[in-house]
C-alpha cells in the first residue's frame, strides 16, 4: 500500500516551489501564440464577411481593423507567426532526437526568441 503519510511535502510542484525554465516557458508560448493566431484569423474572416455583407458592415470592420488596436493585434500577430514557426522547427528538431540536452535546448529557445523578434522587425520594415 502507498505511504499516505508524506508529511508537509506538496503532492505536486506548485507555483511557489517550481521555478519555470526557459524551455518550458517557450513551449507554453508556442501554444499561446497558436491560439492567439486563431483569434487574429477570425478577425480577418470577419473583415471578409463584412466586405461581402455590404458597405456599412465593411466600414465597421475596416474601421476596427485599421484602428490602433487592430494595428497592435496585427503587429503582435506578425510576431506570433514567426515565433510559432520557429517553435515548430525547434520541436521538429527535438522529434528527430537532436538538441535534447538542457544547454542546447536553452540555446535553441534563445535563438527562437531572438529570431522571431528580428524577423518581425524585418517583416514590418519591408512591408
Amino acid at each position: 500500500m502507498a505511504d499516505v503519510n508524506r508529511g508537509s511535502r506538496p503532492l505536486s510542484p506548485h507555483l511557489t516551489v517550481y521555478r519555470p525554465q526557459l524551455t518550458s516557458m517557450t513551449s507554453i508560448f508556442v501554444r499561446l501564440t497558436g491560439n492567439a493566431l486563431l483569434i487574429a484569423a477570425l478577425m480577418i474572416v470577419w473583415w471578409f464577411v463584412a466586405a461581402a455583407a455590404g458597405p456599412d458592415a465593411f466600414a465597421t470592420a475596416d474601421g476596427f481593423l485599421r484602428s490602433w488596436f487592430g494595428d497592435l493585434v496585427f503587429f503582435l500577430s506578425t510576431w506570433a507567426v514567426w515565433y510559432h514557426m520557429f517553435g515548430g522547427i525547434r520541436h521538429l528538431i527535438w522529434d528527430s532526437g537532436h538538441m535534447l540536452d538542457v544547454e542546447k535546448s536553452e540555446t535553441a529557445g534563445l535563438i527562437m526568441i531572438i529570431a522571431s523578434v528580428m524577423m518581425t522587425i524585418f517583416t514590418i520594415v519591408v512591408t
